[in-house]
């Protein structure tokens, strides 16, 4: 099983070569590395030289980067507009598409496999225009990202417009097929549910976002501290085309947590179901 960890849980303090070696420690050997601007300054070349060395330093490999969602305004600013490369006005979608080409860059120094994208806002309404000008945006976008080995997944969210059926709408009517999808299902156990959204998504799901919630609102807690049925959910995971990596996308709670000791056993755990269920498949 491949551990990856997202370092979403760490998105509010910088992306340090010491924070690189904790979850080395830690026993992970992949990382996917958020792009914000008070984490991880992606258009920067010094910055990325920096992750490179504090990647091979620590025996890191950069799994995928989650493309930004914002676009920064000012130096030293933590946050900036929002952008979407699904903007139906047009200079702000340009803008975002190009925000997005700068995180694709960071692959001509620091080779990954995927950029995980959300095709709108969050909370987007469907909208036929907004499909237009998320077509217009990942055509130019698929090619820039295959010119430098980088898939770009899908993700689907808690919104009509990513929502698990949209997205595979969205793929059968464009015919971009590069394009894949990243299964978040903490997103899927908020609407429309873990199992129909992975088999409206199976067949092009090529990696994940895994975190937990109560149901009602993006907590993005350990698994099994809200109420996904993970017996189930591992089990279905288990069943797609091919092996899955195991992302996991946790949140910095109030109390400090999760630690990488958690995030640890939680792995551990994950791969022990794979395990004893393959082992019990075998047996029948």
């Amino acid at each position: 099983m491949k551990r990856v960890l997202s370092t979403y849980r760490y998105i509010n303090q910088p992306l340090t070569s010491a924070l690189l070696a904790e979850i080395a420690r830690a026993g992970i050997s992949s990382v996917e590395i958020f792009c914000a601007s008070s984490h991880f300054v992606y258009a920067a070349p010094q910055t990325v030289r920096e992750l490179a060395d504090g990647l091979a330093g620590n025996s890191l490999e950069l799994h995928s980067l989650h493309s930004p969602t914002e676009r920064n305004l000012a130096e030293g600013r933590d946050s900036g507009a929002s952008i979407s490369i699904a903007d139906t006005e047009r200079i702000r979608r340009i803008d975002a598409v190009d925000e997005v080409k700068r995180a694709l860059e960071v692959a001509e120094r620091i080779p990954f496999r995927y950029l995980i994208q959300h095709l709108g806002h969050s909370r987007d309404t469907f909208d036929p225009r907004k499909m237009d000008a998320a077509f217009s945006s990942l055509e130019l976008l698929t090619v820039f990202a295959k010119a430098r080995g980088v898939t770009i997944a899908l993700e689907n969210t808690p919104s009509e417009l990513g929502s698990p059926d949209a997205l595979r709408q969205f793929v059968k009517e464009t015919h971009l097929r590069d394009l894949r999808f990243c299964f978040d299902i903490g997103h899927a156990h908020l609407d429309p549910g873990v199992a129909p959204a992975f088999e409206a998504m199976r067949d092009l799901v090529v990696t994940t976002h895994i975190h937990d919630n109560h149901g009602e609102k993006d907590e993005h807690l350990l698994p099994y501290d809200g109420t996904i049925e993970w017996n189930a959910a591992l089990g279905m995971l288990d069943s797609a085309p091919q092996p899955l990596p195991i992302v996991l996308e946790l949140k910095e709670q109030s109390s400090g947590t999760p630690t990488l000791a958690e995030a640890q056993a939680i792995f551990d755990k994950i791969e022990k179901h794979f395990e004893d269920g393959r082992a019990e498949a075998a047996n029948h």
